[in-house]
């Protein structure tokens, strides 16, 4: 299937899988903020953090991209997919930016730029390998005629 059979609803599954890990990662800044520095010697702390309400946000937006992300590989390529998530870093450096209120280089924009162009060089492409068949999965073009099931069959 090419890209420009794609239908809408895999349209909206491959836009949520762009949109929602950097929502999910926003969120998890923002709780993260919130939150004194954890460290993998306190688990108790970890657990705790899960329940802050921003940080819940983030692993359930994380979650529905996962869910999504495994939809998409049901009927595309991943190198068809992935892409899709790096288009992701557009939407993290503006909500980081603008949301977050972080500093983005120039040098990190011309980054994201190159991203975004290589993510549409990509996406021209088919969203699924059309599968030549191979020779041996192929039926041979004669069948052979049957084999007697004892000497004294004889057709």
């Amino acid at each position: 299937m090419s890209h420009s059979k794609l239908k809408p609803s895999q349209y909206l599954v491959l836009a949520l899988v762009a949109i929602c890990a950097p929502l999910g990662d926003s969120c998890l800044a923002r709780g993260m903020r919130e939150l004194p520095s954890i460290s993998l010697d306190h688990p108790a702390a970890l657990i705790a953090a899960v329940f802050h309400p921003w940080i819940a946000a983030g692993i359930a937006l994380l979650i529905g991209f996962f869910a999504c992300y495994l939809t998409a590989l049901s009927w595309a390529d991943l190198t068809y997919v992935l892409p899709t998530t790096a288009f992701g870093y557009v939407i993290i450096a503006l909500l980081s930016h603008f949301w977050l209120q972080e500093y983005i280089s120039p040098y990190r924009w011309a980054g994201i730029l190159l991203i975004t162009l290589g993510v549409g060089f990509v996406a021209q492409g088919p969203s699924l390998t059309e599968k030549t068949p191979d020779m041996h999965d192929s039926p041979p073009d004669t069948v052979p005629d049957p084999v007697p099931d004892s000497v004294g069959d004889r057709r």
